[in-house]
């Protein structure tokens, strides 16, 4: 039997110059544990349409750099810097909602699938959430409730998991096509699902550093490539 072939996108060393792409293993082994064949796809826009045509599925990753302004609420705008990742990643995530085919966005890859169907950032979530507890310290560790009913409910089947949190941009508003799944006890949103596709899955926390462990969490991964199957 064929195995799924997943495309996981690149991250990059925005911080110190862009002139590096970063790839966590952990998204590579989390895939590879779910039974799936793993592929890192750097921005180069001629790749598109092979990603496209011959990936089952794809992963967009963690990452910190600048969105369009109007993907931000009034007034706001990313504090991050700009990367070439942009354009060739959203003409990729575009394209496999276009085509209904399986997608897991991982922290900035949840922003983009939650952008490209409507809904709104802030830049700072401590400034326009104030009462919000800690979410950008990488070895920070807190519950979230799952939905009731909603797809991530079913593929975890738990109520409630302790995920990790390093990120300073937060979904402010969502939109009528995306359904929050998954939320942190200061009301952040955690996890988002697209309404109307089989399978688009967000997450604001980074999976992939539980794919060593047990870790209720990691059967999004086996969900995915179950869907690209």
């Amino acid at each position: 039997m064929r195995q799924p072939r997943i495309a996981i996108t690149f991250d990059e060393n925005t911080s110190t110059g862009g002139a590096r792409y970063e790839a966590a293993k952990g998204f590579f082994l989390g895939v590879s544990n779910a039974g799936g064949l793993q592929f890192g796809i750097p921005y180069i826009h001629e790749v598109v349409p092979v990603v496209l045509n011959e990936f089952d599925g794809v992963v967009s990753v963690g990452g910190r750099f600048a969105y369009p302004d109007d993907w931000y609420i009034a007034g706001e705008s990313s504090k991050a810097p700009p990367s070439e990742r942009f354009e060739v990643e959203r003409a990729i995530v575009e394209g496999f909602l276009e085509r209904d085919k399986p997608i897991l966005g991982i922290c900035a890859g949840m922003r983009m699938l939650a952008c490209l169907n409507g809904c709104r950032l802030t830049a700072d979530l401590r400034t326009f959430f104030p009462s919000a507890n800690e979410h950008d310290k990488r070895d920070y560790l807190h519950a979230i409730e799952i939905v009731p009913e909603a797809h991530l409910a079913k593929i975890i089947g738990k109520a409630r998991i302790e995920v990790n949190t390093f990120h300073r941009e937060a979904i402010a508003q969502l939109s009528p096509h995306v359904l929050g799944t998954a939320y942190a006890e200061d009301g952040i949103v955690e996890a988002v699902v697209i309404i109307s596709k089989s399978f688009a899955i967000g997450l604001q926390w980074h999976q992939e550093l539980f794919s060593d462990v047990d870790h209720p969490g990691n059967a999004i991964f086996r969900s995915l490539v179950e869907a690209a199957s």
